[in-house]
């Protein structure tokens, strides 16, 4: 009888030694990337018989329903462009149909969108119609008309490798729009500067020291180089990158420790994408000096903000020979910000395999699991959820909108592809995420 005691507990403990293994490998991920609630943000429509897709701007907790933007709509061209970047990033490493079919869908949506003036609409309401009177919608040179110039040259690049005749349908429309948007730049260009509390910045940027949106810019017109060799577009889009380089403060020992000021004097963490613009143009165009600019952002800053537990925004001031910070914020702090810090860094690694800018690129990521000022996690890999921002060290937004789902998984991606990145972050989530709640 003993004996047999013995051998059902030896059983039972087997039996439970199973259970947990199985257990645990339900709870290991396979991969940082999931799609799913972008895939349900996003929705196939029909408009005047022509089929395009959208993505979904809002979505609330706790049941996360599409919820529309008062005043302005329900989808833009904001978010569709950088789905529809996304989306071509996840095919070609994936070849995933449902991508594949999304692509397409959301690049009819961009060319819908287009106004006779060159420009892009960003909003539709509900019943598809385009807000064409809105403050953040009208058609005019601004970040949706440069996102969706972006992603349309991202496109053409694509279907010139997959689908020549959907291609040649995208570049007359293509081709207006980059063709007002050097116009509009060359028409503002200027070659002086302008002092702002002591710092003196280039005027040649868009609205004169928009760095901000002169990045996107940028990634959109070397794409579109590549698509076309356009030499006049290159040439503008390495003019856009000598504006940059001007908003950057060279010294790495002091306030703002290298980073490229947003606009003026100000820097702010959203759309700091000036980094990796500068990184795409240097290794498209053989300029290492853009690539060493941006390194250096990438060492002197990003190690800065990471140990001051991130910030979302600063004004920087000379006084009496010692520069200052101004009006500085830590809050809000949304994927949209560390997103950029991290396609930065990994386009820096690909362009020199330097594993520093690696190691900084797994520990932004870490942000996304807990290593934050709420210490919570941002990023629910089994959901794709993202939320939509740390409010304080207290409270967070738990919705979980187009921008901040887009912005993480652009993020993902680019861990997921570098062998360091991705090492860091797995390592953090294990540790501190996996087998715990979300």
């Amino acid at each position: 009888m003993k004996n047999y005691l013995s051998g059902i507990k030896l059983f039972i403990f087997f039996l439970f030694i199973a259970a947990f293994q199985i257990f645990a490998q339900q709870e290991e991920i396979e991969t940082l990337v999931n799609t799913s609630h972008l895939d349900n943000l996003y929705q196939q429509i029909s408009v005047a018989g022509k089929e395009m897709g959208i993505v979904h701007i809002y979505a609330n907790y706790p049941d996360y329903k599409y919820t529309d933007a008062p005043g302005e709509g329900i989808a833009c061209v904001d978010d569709a462009a950088r789905a529809a970047i996304f989306y071509m990033k996840y095919y070609e490493i994936n070849h995933d149909t449902s991508s594949y079919d999304k692509i397409k869908m959301l690049t009819n949506f961009l060319l819908y969108m287009q106004a006779d003036n060159g420009y892009f609409y960003n909003f539709i309401f509900h019943d598809y119609s385009k807000n064409i009177t809105g403050k953040t919608s009208v058609s005019e040179p601004n970040w949706w008309s440069w996102r969706a110039i972006w992603a349309l040259s991202k496109a053409e690049n694509f279907y010139l490798k997959y689908d020549k005749s959907f291609a040649s349908d995208i570049l007359p429309q293509l081709v207006k729009a980059v063709k007002v948007t050097k116009k509009w730049l060359i028409k503002n260009e200027s070659d002086s500067t302008q002092d702002f509390s002591g710092f003196k910045l280039p005027t040649s940027l868009p609205f004169g020291t928009a760095a901000d949106q002169a990045a996107i810019i940028v990634k959109g017109f070397l794409a579109y180089y590549q698509a076309t060799n356009d030499t006049l577009v290159r040439n503008e889009a390495a003019s856009l990158c000598k504006g940059i380089e001007g908003m950057q403060p060279n010294n790495a020992s002091y306030l703002p420790y290298s980073a490229f000021l947003s606009w003026q004097n100000t820097w702010h963490m959203w759309g700091n994408n000036q980094a990796e613009a500068l990184l795409n143009a240097g290794e498209l165009l053989s300029d290492k000096d853009f690539i060493l600019k941006a390194q250096k952002e990438i060492w002197d800053f990003y190690p800065y903000l990471i140990k001051a537990n991130y910030m979302s925004s600063f004004t920087v001031e000379h006084v009496k020979d010692t520069v200052v910070y101004k009006d500085s914020s830590k809050f809000d702090q949304i994927a949209y910000g560390i997103s950029p810090m991290i396609l930065a860094c990994c386009k820096s690694y690909d362009a020199t395999k330097d594993a520093a800018s690696a190691t900084v690129a797994g520990l932004l990521g870490c942000w996304f699991f807990g290593k934050n000022p709420a210490g919570k996690v941002m990023y629910n890999v089994r959901t794709g959820i993202c939320y939509d921002g740390i409010k304080s060290e207290n409270e967070i937004n738990m919705n979980s909108g187009a921008e901040s789902t887009i912005e993480t998984l652009f993020a993902m991606l680019a861990i997921e592809q570098n062998p360091i990145a991705k090492r860091i972050v797995m390592n953090y989530y294990k540790e501190n995420v996996q087998n715990k709640s979300e």
